[in-house]
């Protein structure tokens, strides 16, 4: 069986896991939901100084703490900066990393890079207006549903997403990934796609070419970009099979 430390994306803490990890543990697993500093219950940890530095450093001392060993890490949408960081940093610690409809940073590349410079200006002016220049507010849905597919959020889920979200540290958006980066040869590496990354590997853009080659295994999952809450049994399903 395997030991999961699941990582949330941006304006999400452990509680986005609860589902998809009490699933887990009926399979046999170990599932272990991580909140990063700043967000959820521990949205008063946070300040103007966190980064994705301070992400790295949650993932890596929650390991380490916790002597955790031969883990599988899953980082779902922004995670993957963190989480890719900590992968080049956790050594034998780490069997197998997985992103779920993301995929891994490369160093010196940022949240900001992933987006239009129209649309890096306009959070960062909604940085300044709502967020005391620290704190990125989550945008509406209509404005979400522009960059991630809400498919599988019903009113009830965007309800609970909506309740729950807390304003995500906007260092963790400017701040460039700084190595290393790489895993270890033999650390297994995954892809669960929805419906947005799915769409891109199968357009074929170029810088993501590497991803359906091996050592990469891809498991699609037809939900949109919040599987752990539109479709958290299936997710749990994927994750069993990937590691089996």
């Amino acid at each position: 069986m395997a030991t999961f430390v699941l990582v949330p994306g941006a304006w999400l803490g452990a509680w986005a896991w609860e589902n998809t990890a009490r699933a887990l543990r009926e399979h046999g697993h170990t599932a272990l939901p991580l909140t990063l500093t700043g967000l959820a219950e521990r949205a008063d940890q946070g300040g103007p100084g966190t980064d994705v530095d301070t992400h790295i450093a949650d993932i890596t001392g929650f390991v380490e703490r916790n002597d955790l060993r031969d883990i599988t890490l899953v980082a779902h949408s922004y995670a993957a900066a963190p989480a890719t960081g900590a992968s080049g940093r956790l050594g034998d610690r780490l069997e197998r990393v997985i992103y779920v409809d993301s995929a891994p940073f490369t160093e010196g590349m940022c949240m900001l890079d992933l987006m239009p410079p129209s649309a890096a200006d306009e959070l960062r002016r909604q940085v300044d207006a709502s967020g005391d220049g620290w704190q990125l507010p989550m945008p509406p849905f209509e404005v979400l549903a522009l960059s991630g597919s809400l498919d599988g959020l019903d009113e009830d889920r965007r309800d609970a997403l909506r309740s729950h979200a807390t304003p995500q540290p906007f260092g963790t958006y400017t701040q460039r990934l700084v190595g290393p980066t790489e895993p270890g040869p033999g650390v297994d590496r995954v892809l669960i796609t929805c419906h947005d990354f799915t769409g891109l590997l199968d357009a074929g853009v170029p810088m993501l070419a590497y991803l359906t080659q091996p050592p990469w295994r891809r498991f699609d999952l037809p939900t949109g970009h919040w599987p752990m809450l539109s479709a958290p049994a299936e997710l749990a399903d994927i994750l069993d099979k990937a590691v089996s």
